[in-house]
């Protein structure tokens, strides 16, 4: 993914990392909204706004503190960076609760644009399919889905943020895939 057009300048970025606390207000107004996003697609948590808000701090916190050694490592893409933090501490909690899946907000994933044909309801049908089908998905590969699909960050950038290898990341993407295939083929067919 190359990097976004609304990341932050890099004076901004440079000032938030020597310290400068409205730079890094900035950063956190520019970012909270993609970082609620994710954590509210990963965790599916209609109910539980205060874990999400939860982790969305905790996000914030660990970019503060890691944001004087950003971009050491080579990479500089700051969107995909803080994603990494927020999609690895929703994982780490769906595995601490991982018997119990909760719903899915299914305003959180936006569904096709409707056609002429399409109503209302059918459009809550379908946003219901897909709820219950990423529900089904592992933290795993629900993490990898997202990641890509709905964050459009590339195969590398999500090897890199859920520490695994590119070729896991493709394998997670195409079982995550043909799992939703599987559990909507009758969606559109019953139309």
């Amino acid at each position: 993914m190359a990097e976004d057009r609304s990341d932050l300048d890099e004076i901004t970025l440079a000032r938030a990392r020597a310290g400068d606390r409205q730079a890094f207000r900035m950063l956190v107004e520019r970012y909270e909204r993609p970082v609620f996003a994710l954590l509210g697609r990963m965790l599916l948590r209609s109910g539980r706004e205060s874990l999400v808000e939860d982790l969305a701090q905790e996000t914030f916190v660990r970019v503060f503190r890691g944001l004087p050694r950003f971009g050491a490592d080579g990479r500089n893409n700051v969107s995909a960076w803080i994603l990494t933090i927020a999609a690895r501490l929703a994982i780490d909690e769906l595995r601490r609760r991982q018997p119990g899946i909760e719903r899915f907000d299914a305003h959180t994933l936006a569904v096709a644009a409707p056609s002429a044909t399409d109503d209302a309801s059918d459009r809550r049908s379908v946003a219901a399919a897909i709820e219950q089908a990423v529900e089904q998905l592992g933290p795993e590969y629900r993490a990898a889905f997202l990641l890509r699909e709905v964050h459009d960050m590339d195969y590398d950038e999500i090897a890199v943020a859920l520490r695994i290898d590119l070729g896991t990341v493709k394998s997670r993407l195409s079982r995550a895939r043909a799992a939703l295939r599987r559990a909507l083929q009758g969606t559109y067919d019953e139309r």
